[in-house]
């Protein structure tokens, strides 16, 4: 790619930064004409005092998922907006990134083993390796986040595609070393995916990059970094990868994406086997099982782009985020759900 810079070792390649171009608002613009034709606008929630969302009735779903409810965010509140990449911990402490360069941190609160209220803890920017704020743009897009065991938070970033390890996430951020190959993602869709499977390795996802010669699958990795082994992912065009989460079991859930001028946005949700991934080769395909569709009939059809899980009182929960864009048409959505079975 022209432009490319090579950073020393244990740092990603990518091209070098630069100033916003057009693209992003000139889609933008068409997102939101498509969202008011199909009357997505509607009057947001204010939430009950010291909360960050408006809590949100469960629903009935059929499948291995049970609907816990969730919550309408509201990004001053939270101190983060354009949400895209999701933790959550035993304790349920929600962690999250996004697009512009921050993070936050929420608690979740259930009632009656349903979600009740969503009390913000911090936030703040994220930090380069000297640990100055990000800035605004290019290099701040954070799309996913993930905690490796010893506590060290790993955020993936597009456009700039890299990876970058923080002790704590209000402290500086270092360069790991990247999967080889990223850097030859397209720069609104690189690395989306990024999840801590139960063996100790990571999962990761790029949302429009195909392997050479294999139209139709989008390059992963599995590994750790300096030790990633290249493998493809298989969806169902147009559905995008555009994040992932491990599962106690040993297997992951990944989270994809569509998104049509007519249609407006849907989502789903897929289960991938545990002996999926215990098989899985060099360049081997990785596939999964629909267990959610968020299309806007159970459930709203947003810009879902974050997922994750945890095991909580016995239970293994799921919660769900979705990316508002900045817009007014849209809403900053976490749905939560516990997986039976």
């Amino acid at each position: 790619m022209a432009g490319t810079r090579t950073g020393a070792r244990g740092r990603s390649a990518g091209p070098a930064p630069q100033a916003e171009g057009t693209g992003r608002v000139r889609r933008r613009g068409l997102l939101a004409l498509a969202l008011a034709g199909s009357g997505c606008l509607g009057a947001r929630a204010t939430p009950p005092e010291g909360s960050a969302g408006v809590a949100l009735p469960p629903v009935p779903l059929e499948g291995p998922l049970a609907s816990l409810g969730g919550f309408e965010i509201s990004p001053q509140r939270l101190g983060a907006a354009n949400l895209s990449g999701i933790h959550l911990d035993e304790t349920l402490i929600a962690t999250m990134v996004d697009d512009r360069g921050r993070w936050a941190q929420a608690r979740i609160l259930l009632r009656d083993g349903l979600a009740h209220r969503l009390l913000p803890l911090r936030s703040g920017p994220l930090r380069d390796g000297a640990g100055r704020p990000l800035p605004r743009g290019y290099a701040s897009d954070a799309e996913a986040i993930a905690r490796l065991p010893d506590g060290t938070w790993l955020v993936a970033y597009e456009r700039w595609h890299r990876i970058r390890a923080h002790a704590r996430l209000d402290g500086p951020g270092r360069y790991v070393a990247a999967p080889p190959g990223l850097e030859a993602a397209p720069p609104n869709a690189g690395l989306e995916s990024l999840a801590l499977l139960a063996d100790g390795r990571l999962l990761a996802i790029t949302e429009g990059l195909a392997p050479p010669a294999r139209p139709g699958l989008r390059r992963g990795w599995i590994g750790r970094p300096g030790a990633w082994l290249p493998i493809a992912w298989r969806g169902a065009p147009p559905f995008e990868p555009v994040d992932a989460a491990g599962l106690p079991d040993g297997g992951a859930l990944v989270l994809e994406r569509r998104f049509s001028l007519l249609g407006g946005f849907a989502a789903r949700l897929l289960r991938v086997a545990p002996a999926a991934i215990a098989a899985l080769g060099r360049e081997g395909v990785l596939e999964g099982e629909e267990i959610l569709r968020l299309d806007g009939r159970a459930l709203p059809a947003e810009n879902w782009e974050g997922v994750a899980v945890t095991r909580h009182e016995g239970r293994v929960l799921v919660a769900l985020v979705s990316d508002d864009n900045g817009s007014a048409l849209q809403r900053s959505l976490m749905l939560l759900f516990e997986l039976r079975g």
